[in-house]
C-alpha cells in the first residue's frame, strides 16, 4: 500500500515538473513571437494591418538611414490600392487614390535613391502619409509623426 501511495506522489511530482517546464517554454515563445493584437473590437482589415506593416518596415528604414545602412523594401506596398479598409468608401474615394499614388512614388523614389537623397525622400514618404491621414483618417497621425 505505501508503494503503491509513493509510486503516485512520485508521478505526479513528476507530471508538475514536465507541465511547469512546457508553460515556461510557451511564454518564451509568445515572448519571441509576439503576436499583433487587435486594436479594432471588431477585427482589423486588411488594410488596417498593412498600413501597421508599413509603419514598422518605416521605423526599420528610420533606423537604417541613421546608421548609414542599405534600405531594404519587404512589403508589397502597392497592395494598399487593392486591400479591404474598414470603410471602404473611403479607400474607393479619388483622395484616396490620390494620395496612395503619391506614397507609392515616394516608396519607387526611395528604391531607387542615391545615398544623399534618401534622408530627404523618407521624409517625403512620411509627410504623404500625414497628408493622408489628416484628410481621410486622423486617428494614426500621433503615431506616424514618430517616424519624422
Amino acid at each position: 500500500m505505501r508503494h503503491k501511495l509513493f509510486v503516485t506522489i512520485y508521478t505526479l511530482l513528476i507530471l508538475s515538473v514536465v507541465t511547469s517546464c512546457s508553460e515556461k517554454k510557451k511564454e518564451k515563445s509568445a515572448e519571441n513571437n509576439p503576436v499583433q493584437q487587435s486594436v479594432n473590437p471588431n477585427g482589423d482589415s486588411e488594410l488596417a494591418i498593412l498600413m501597421r506593416q508599413m509603419f514598422d518596415e518605416a521605423e526599420t528604414i528610420k533606423e537604417k538611414i541613421a546608421n548609414g545602412e542599405p534600405i531594404e523594401l519587404s512589403l508589397d506596398h502597392e497592395k494598399m490600392l487593392t486591400a479591404h479598409a474598414t470603410e471602404p468608401e473611403k479607400a474607393a474615394s479619388a483622395e484616396y487614390n490620390t494620395f496612395a499614388a503619391l506614397y507609392l512614388q515616394s516608396i519607387k523614389n526611395l528604391e531607387s535613391a542615391k545615398v544623399s537623397e534618401v534622408d530627404s525622400i523618407y521624409n517625403n514618404l512620411v509627410m504623404s502619409c500625414l497628408n493622408c491621414h489628416k484628410v481621410l483618417c486622423p486617428g494614426p497621425m500621433v503615431k506616424i509623426k514618430k517616424l519624422q
